[in-house]
């Protein structure tokens, strides 16, 4: 893809939320349904379904992703396509490899140790970079990228989660 073919593509996309921010505001959502003979969840991401089940340091036996390597992959894509879509826009060759790691102490996880966190600990994102650009445009293109990436953006900003809960089903009907 070339930046004029990109540029194109967003010019409509991005008047039109100039003109009515509130078209800009849109919900995303991900569905699971609930494994009944295992400690899993199918998540729909579109293409295929994911079975999500435990990792293997929570008695998993590594058949089925693990939620954490979901979230890491999900940085790493919205890092990467942002990184190409900044890139593109810029008249940038670059090419490479993202990748993400994040250390987790499963004491939490597992409730063993109620003073051991329970998430990820620390999340390194890292771009291996194959270009010609100056360093100052690559400089200028990671910041971008951490800018724009929606993915870092919201595990940076610690995001306020809210939980809801509702009931229903046969065992409901009978009482």
């Amino acid at each position: 893809m070339q930046a004029a073919e990109l540029q194109a593509r967003q010019a409509p996309i991005k008047d039109h939320y100039r003109a009515d921010p509130s078209a800009a505001l849109i919900t995303l959502r991900a569905t699971g349904e609930l494994g009944t003979q295992s400690a899993s969840c199918s998540v729909d991401v579109g293409r295929r379904l994911v079975e999500a089940g435990l990792h293997p340091a929570t008695g998993g036996d590594g058949t089925m992703a693990c939620s954490g390597d979901m979230l890491l992959q999900a940085l790493v894509a919205c890092a990467g396509v942002t990184l190409r879509s900044v890139a593109i826009n810029r008249g940038l060759d670059v090419g490479g490899t993202v990748s993400a790691d994040g250390v987790l102490d499963f004491r939490g996880t597992l409730g063993v140790d109620r003073e051991a966190s329970v998430g990820f600990i620390s999340i390194g994102l890292a771009f291996d970079l194959q270009t010609d650009a100056s360093e100052e445009d690559v400089v200028a293109l990671i910041r971008t990228t951490e800018r724009y990436c929606v993915v870092y953006q919201t595990l940076k900003a610690g995001t306020p989660v809210s939980v809801t809960t509702t009931m229903g089903g046969p065992a409901q009907a009978e009482r």
